[in-house]
């Protein structure tokens, strides 16, 4: 299987799972809540916030999906070491609110350590590409004699 196949599957899957979590976060977020690892639910009208997250969520898999579907492979790359960093602050969010550190780090930071991965396969694969050599300039046609 070549690397490009490989970080296009990768990619959708990433893709698939962020707005399969974020759908999860927007219908039904008193039961996807718990997965996210914080210690309890929160307390009020603080519900709303979930959806926040799952607006997010979903957001960040359209943006992913668009440059996958219009080939924007290198862009993909950026995109993926960028969006890297809001699982690893989902990451830190459980850990700072003491929630489970086995989720913060299974879940949150291994899921942001693949996307850099993925989105530095991605960027090495278009390598080539983005590097392609300069234009040859043209010269000037002879002049008649």
């Amino acid at each position: 299987m070549s690397l490009k196949k490989i970080n296009t599957v990768l990619a959708a899957t990433f893709i698939l799972f962020i707005l399969w979590f974020g759908t999860g976060y927007i219908l039904s977020p008193e039961t996807t809540a718990p997965g996210y690892g914080l210690p309890s639910w929160p307390s009020g009208d603080g519900g709303g916030f979930l959806v926040i997250k799952g607006i997010r969520d979903v957001v960040l898999a359209l943006v992913l999906g668009i440059l996958l579907v219009t080939g924007h492979r290198r862009a993909l790359g950026w995109a993926l070491l960028v969006e890297a960093f809001a699982a690893y602050g989902d990451m830190a969010n459980v850990l700072a609110h003491h929630g489970s550190v086995a989720t913060a780090l299974l879940v949150h930071g291994l899921t942001a350590t693949l996307m850099v991965v993925n989105g530095l396969l991605i960027m090495r694969e278009t390598r080539k590409v983005a590097a392609a050599p300069a234009m040859p300039t043209l010269q000037p046609a002879p002049q008649p004699a």
